[in-house]
């Protein structure tokens, strides 16, 4: 299950007061399903940073909420996929809440020119190991 902000940074939701403009065309959430290999694919627009009241001029950096259920675990497992380079980076307490740097990184998803759809969609990888 996935849910994010739409282009503008701002989330179908009661509790979402940011005065941007909601997408009549954009729920911001989604299911996907894994293959027998464990891969899931899922097209979407890029969300957009939005402010928030952590301190005086906070933004949440554009990121893709992730929630994974599994016959193998009994709670659901989640995590958010940020988009690479976002200068928002240092200046996000929950980013950098995972102290670990290689942990945090691999939060970041990557540039897949590979799966990128010519004149259409961008494709980014975020690999998601249950082990």
């Amino acid at each position: 299950e996935v849910w994010q902000a739409n282009a503008c940074g701002r989330y179908i939701h009661v509790v979402d007061q940011h005065p941007a403009p909601l997408d009549p065309n954009f729920t911001g959430a989604g299911r996907a399903q894994t293959d027998s290999a464990g891969y899931y694919r899922f097209i979407t627009i890029k969300p957009g940073a939005y402010p928030w009241g952590n301190h005086p001029n906070a933004w949440r950096p554009a990121h893709i909420h992730f929630s994974v259920f599994g016959h193998a675990f009994i709670s659901r497992i989640v995590t958010q996929m940020y988009f690479p380079g976002d200068p928002l980076f240092a200046y996000d307490p929950i980013f950098n809440s995972v102290t670990d740097e290689n942990a945090r990184m691999r939060m970041v998803s990557s540039f897949d020119l590979e799966n990128t759809k010519p004149d259409w969609a961008l494709c980014y990888r975020f690999d998601i190991v249950l082990a």
